[in-house]
Protein backbone atom coordinates (compact mmCIF):
# COMPACT_ATOMS: atom_id res chain seq x y z
CA UNK A 1 0.00 0.00 0.00
CA UNK A 2 2.47 2.37 0.75
CA UNK A 3 4.53 1.51 -2.29
CA UNK A 4 0.83 2.52 -4.17
CA UNK A 5 0.94 5.90 -1.69
CA UNK A 6 4.37 6.71 -2.82
CA UNK A 7 2.49 7.25 -6.80
CA UNK A 8 -0.76 7.89 -6.09
CA UNK A 9 -0.35 9.15 -2.62
CA UNK A 10 -2.37 8.35 0.47
CA UNK A 11 -6.20 8.26 0.08
CA UNK A 12 -8.11 10.65 2.47
CA UNK A 13 -10.50 7.55 3.59
CA UNK A 14 -10.80 4.09 2.64
CA UNK A 15 -13.83 1.36 2.34
CA UNK A 16 -13.08 -2.08 2.75
CA UNK A 17 -15.56 -5.34 3.92
CA UNK A 18 -15.40 -6.57 6.85
CA UNK A 19 -12.28 -9.71 5.80
CA UNK A 20 -9.62 -10.50 8.24
CA UNK A 21 -7.45 -8.60 5.94
CA UNK A 22 -9.16 -5.16 6.93
CA UNK A 23 -9.96 -5.87 10.38
CA UNK A 24 -6.16 -6.98 10.83
CA UNK A 25 -4.16 -5.15 13.41
CA UNK A 26 -1.78 -4.64 10.94
CA UNK A 27 -4.11 -2.41 8.03
CA UNK A 28 -5.60 -0.54 11.15
CA UNK A 29 -2.73 0.63 12.34
CA UNK A 30 -1.18 1.50 8.78
CA UNK A 31 -4.27 3.26 7.83
CA UNK A 32 -4.20 5.16 11.47
CA UNK A 33 -0.46 5.84 10.87
CA UNK A 34 -0.91 7.73 7.76
CA UNK A 35 -4.30 9.52 8.92
CA UNK A 36 -6.34 7.44 6.74
CA UNK A 37 -10.08 6.85 7.93
CA UNK A 38 -11.40 3.38 7.75
CA UNK A 39 -14.77 3.15 6.83
CA UNK A 40 -16.10 -0.59 7.18
CA UNK A 41 -19.09 -1.89 5.09
CA UNK A 42 -22.10 -3.03 6.99
CA UNK A 43 -21.64 -7.17 7.52
CA UNK A 44 -23.29 -9.06 3.99
CA UNK A 45 -23.62 -5.58 2.37
CA UNK A 46 -21.09 -6.15 -0.78
CA UNK A 47 -23.56 -3.51 -2.99
CA UNK A 48 -21.93 -0.55 -0.19
CA UNK A 49 -18.70 -1.43 -1.74
CA UNK A 50 -19.28 -1.49 -5.27
CA UNK A 51 -16.29 -0.46 -6.80
CA UNK A 52 -14.59 -3.56 -5.52
CA UNK A 53 -17.27 -5.85 -6.17
CA UNK A 54 -17.46 -5.21 -9.95
CA UNK A 55 -13.86 -5.45 -10.27
CA UNK A 56 -14.03 -8.74 -8.20
CA UNK A 57 -16.76 -10.17 -10.66
CA UNK A 58 -15.07 -8.64 -13.89
CA UNK A 59 -11.99 -10.20 -12.73
CA UNK A 60 -13.91 -13.62 -11.24
CA UNK A 61 -15.76 -13.75 -14.63
CA UNK A 62 -12.94 -12.90 -17.35
CA UNK A 63 -10.13 -15.04 -15.84
CA UNK A 64 -11.10 -17.60 -12.85
CA UNK A 65 -13.93 -19.28 -14.58
CA UNK A 66 -11.76 -18.93 -17.97
CA UNK A 67 -8.38 -20.62 -17.13
CA UNK A 68 -8.02 -23.65 -15.98
CA UNK A 69 -4.30 -23.86 -14.15
CA UNK A 70 -2.97 -26.71 -12.68
CA UNK A 71 0.06 -25.33 -10.50
CA UNK A 72 0.58 -21.64 -8.41
CA UNK A 73 3.35 -20.61 -11.78
CA UNK A 74 0.51 -20.96 -13.59
CA UNK A 75 -2.06 -19.04 -12.03
CA UNK A 76 0.72 -16.40 -11.48
CA UNK A 77 1.36 -15.61 -15.00
CA UNK A 78 -2.37 -15.91 -15.60
CA UNK A 79 -3.35 -13.49 -13.09
CA UNK A 80 -0.49 -11.26 -14.17
CA UNK A 81 -1.47 -11.28 -17.86
CA UNK A 82 -5.60 -10.76 -17.14
CA UNK A 83 -4.00 -7.90 -14.70
CA UNK A 84 -1.78 -6.15 -17.39
CA UNK A 85 -4.17 -6.39 -19.75
CA UNK A 86 -6.76 -5.23 -17.86
CA UNK A 87 -5.11 -2.37 -16.60
CA UNK A 88 -2.92 -1.07 -18.94
CA UNK A 89 -4.63 -2.34 -22.45
CA UNK A 90 -8.23 -2.74 -21.93
CA UNK A 91 -10.44 0.83 -22.58
CA UNK A 92 -12.41 1.65 -19.96
CA UNK A 93 -15.37 3.55 -19.80
CA UNK A 94 -14.29 5.30 -16.29
CA UNK A 95 -11.50 6.46 -17.95
CA UNK A 96 -13.42 8.34 -20.80
CA UNK A 97 -12.60 5.23 -23.16
CA UNK A 98 -9.21 4.88 -22.32
CA UNK A 99 -7.06 2.17 -20.57
CA UNK A 100 -6.24 3.09 -17.16
CA UNK A 101 -2.60 3.23 -17.70
CA UNK A 102 -2.97 5.99 -20.55
CA UNK A 103 -5.86 7.91 -19.10
CA UNK A 104 -3.08 8.51 -15.69
CA UNK A 105 -0.03 9.35 -17.70
CA UNK A 106 -2.44 12.26 -19.65
CA UNK A 107 -3.75 13.16 -15.80
CA UNK A 108 -0.02 13.14 -15.05
CA UNK A 109 0.58 14.77 -17.54
CA UNK A 110 -1.87 17.28 -17.17
CA UNK A 111 -0.96 18.07 -13.75
CA UNK A 112 2.05 18.58 -14.33
CA UNK A 113 1.83 21.34 -17.09
CA UNK A 114 -0.94 23.27 -14.66
CA UNK A 115 1.83 23.28 -11.81
CA UNK A 116 4.32 24.43 -14.91
CA UNK A 117 2.10 27.39 -16.11
CA UNK A 118 1.14 28.47 -12.86
CA UNK A 119 4.71 28.73 -12.05
CA UNK A 120 6.15 30.20 -15.29
CA UNK A 121 3.74 32.50 -18.25
CA UNK A 122 3.79 29.14 -20.42
CA UNK A 123 0.20 29.09 -21.59
CA UNK A 124 -1.51 25.61 -21.10
CA UNK A 125 -3.99 23.78 -23.51
CA UNK A 126 -5.54 20.55 -21.94
CA UNK A 127 -5.82 17.80 -25.01
CA UNK A 128 -9.16 16.48 -25.80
Amino acid sequence: MDQAALFRGYPQAVRTDNGPEFTSWAFMAWASTHGIRHILIEPGRPMQNGYTEGSNGKFRDECLNDQWVQTLSQARTTVAAWRRDYNQVRPHSSCQRLAPAKFASLHRLHAGDATRSFVSTESYEPCN
